[in-house]
């Protein structure tokens, strides 16, 4: 018996592989999973838009380190020598990503942006993105000129997301101090113990408090938890809301595809 194999032409591919890169979760874990989706549909979008076939084994390597790590918030507020800091677990977990070969890194966590400087110090050789600032540069592309914040009281005290909004002259709005709370709780008795409808009550009445107070059309989305709970299709009407998550995801799948070129 014979057999006849087809010639099948074999679909194009760049000549060279994407770039190894990874991802710091754990900050929470549910936030840090939902990362990895988001980057593999910014790498599908990147891969169709530069006309390489969208295939399992054009997606670049990525690691994602799913790591305990001190809450962020806390320590901020608590600077006292000895008092349990983010900095080193999340040094040690960039350490094993670059030993894994990532030379681009996305912190998948707002608040932890605030050790944004001490780990690319640390490691040179590597890209670490800074997420805020990916966001303020596509909000000032899109030429927005006021927006609403929603984060942790430590990213509204380190002022992660003011200084860079202020110097894209972008005009910044914050809760109050009962919002703030209620954002909180929304993040911690919500999102992160799996109550999602507390979650959503609670950053839907936030927002609504700002868009109401200032007039804003723009929310920025600025914890990893609030996309969980927070969407489009809440009960915002007439609200933008912009997701650290998902810009941070496609400045990471331009990083891996950087130095390929158009298939066609």
């Amino acid at each position: 018996m014979s057999f006849v194999f087809a010639n099948h032409p074999q679909p194009s591919l760049p000549s060279h592989a994407p770039q190894v890169v990874g991802i710091l979760g754990g900050m929470g874990p549910a936030a840090g999973a939902d990362f990895v989706r988001l980057f593999v549909q910014a790498c599908t979008d990147r891969m169709e838009a530069l006309g390489i076939p969208v295939r399992d084994q054009a997606y670049p390597e990525h690691w994602l380190a799913q790591v305990p790590i001190p809450d962020r918030t806390a320590a901020l507020t608590d600077t006292r020598p000895g008092a349990h800091q983010p900095a080193d677990p999340m040094l040690q977990a960039t350490g094993r990503l670059a030993a894994l070969g990532a030379r681009v890194v996305a912190i998948a966590c707002n608040t932890a942006h605030a050790w944004h400087g001490i780990l690319q110090q640390r490691f040179p050789q590597m890209v670490v993105l800074h997420g805020v600032q990916e966001v303020v540069a596509e909000l000032a592309a899109r030429q927005v000129q006021g927006v609403g914040l929603l984060a942790t009281r430590g990213a509204y005290e380190a002022g992660l997301y003011q200084r860079e909004l202020e110097r894209a002259r972008i005009v910044c709005f914050v809760p109050e101090d009962a919002e703030r709370e209620l954002l909180m709780q929304g993040i911690y008795d919500g999102v992160k113990a799996g109550n999602y409808p507390l979650a959503r009550q609670r950053f839907e009445a936030v927002s609504m408090a700002l868009q109401e107070r200032h007039g804003v059309s723009t929310l920025i989305m600025g914890c990893t938890e609030i996309p969980l709970a927070l969407s489009e299709h809440s009960g915002l009407e007439g609200v933008s809301l912009v997701n650290p998550s998902e810009v941070l995801a496609s400045a990471l799948a331009r990083h891996a595809y950087g130095q390929l070129q158009s298939a066609g």
